[in-house]
């Protein structure tokens, strides 16, 4: 199935506002970023407010206002699997870092373009001149730590292959919503190197030192199924429904205060980093600091009006 929503050019840190539709708020944010001459010069679409999913009109299932805050970004590489060259994760990341800076954008769906994968992994031909000294003079994996510091809620839908960099990119999401025809795998070992980007540490918190090993050092994929029962991601849907299923999980997410959603990621990863006594103190400060909130305010003076609150974001 080719992905044929609204698209975008490659945005940059500087997203400016596109045009509404009176139909459906479909605007599109970005600009063209100067091309990179080694790679293609379309790697990253974004389309913010994100198309509702198909069939589906406004208040349909998920909540109509909430699906404006909600972007969708597409890796745009199918001819090469959507596989990850340095140019890609720069794009990725500056996407990514506009969208958080739009108060407008409450949570992302990450995708890849067409139904062969997420990302297939590294850029192989790109990677196998590089020594030791190029990779650390390059500075090329600092893209990974900024994709890592986002705020904003990020949703990985994954179609096909999500290997190697794929896989880690999409464990560096904060959910994963997984179609029947997912691949997961970190089949670095079966060329020489190991997982570089996170996969080591990510899969071993995700599913535990025992299977972690397993997969990292046999390079065995997983089915989607097999991922879901080890914990790896939040959902298995039917192929075609990957990307729709993920934006009415998105739209949920951007229902909420996104202030609350914002202190609740962060408490919830830095439990992966934490002890519990470091932990219990954080979620205690973020729990204190939103009492100074305008939408905690208005949460609780709804509930006890028993109408619906409206959220500002502040």
């Amino acid at each position: 199935m080719t992905d044929a929503r609204p698209t975008a050019t490659p945005p940059t840190a500087n997203v400016q506002p596109g045009a509404q539709s009176p139909a459906r708020a479909t605007s599109e944010r970005a600009t063209r970023p100067a091309a990179d001459a080694s790679t293609d010069a379309r790697l990253v679409r974004v389309a913010f407010p994100a198309p509702l999913p198909a069939g589906r009109a406004p208040g349909a299932e998920i909540p109509g206002p909430a699906a404006e805050h909600v972007a969708l970004l597409t890796l745009d590489r199918p001819a090469q699997l959507n596989a990850l060259s340095f140019a890609l994760l720069r794009q990725l990341a500056a996407a990514l870092e506009a969208l958080d800076a739009d108060p407008a954008c409450r949570c992302i769906v990450l995708t890849g373009a067409g139904d062969r994968a997420f990302a297939a992994g590294a850029d192989i031909l790109e990677l196998a001149g590089q020594t030791p000294a190029s990779l650390a003079a390059g500075d090329e994996f600092a893209a990974w730590d900024r994709i890592w510091r986002i705020r904003t809620p990020i949703i990985a839908a994954v179609r096909g292959h999500a290997l190697g960099g794929g896989c880690e990119l999409a464990m560096a999401c904060d959910m994963i919503v997984a179609g029947d025809d997912a691949q997961f795998g970190q089949p670095e070992i079966k060329i020489g190197v190991m997982p570089g980007a996170g996969g080591t540490q990510r899969l071993t918190r995700a599913i535990g030192k025992a299977r972690a090993m397993e997969l990292i050092l046999t390079g065995r994929p997983i089915s989607a199924r097999e991922a879901d029962a080890m914990g790896l991601v939040t959902s298995v849907v039917p192929a075609e429904a990957t990307v729709d299923a993920a934006l009415e999980l998105a739209a949920r997410i951007a229902a909420m205060p996104p202030l609350a959603v914002r202190a609740a990621k962060d408490s919830i990863r830095q439990a992966l980093e934490l002890s519990l006594a470091a932990g219990l103190e954080l979620e205690r400060q973020n729990f204190f600091r939103l009492f100074g909130s305008e939408d905690q305010r208005e949460g609780m003076a709804a509930f006890a009006e028993k109408r619906p609150p409206t959220w500002s974001g502040r």
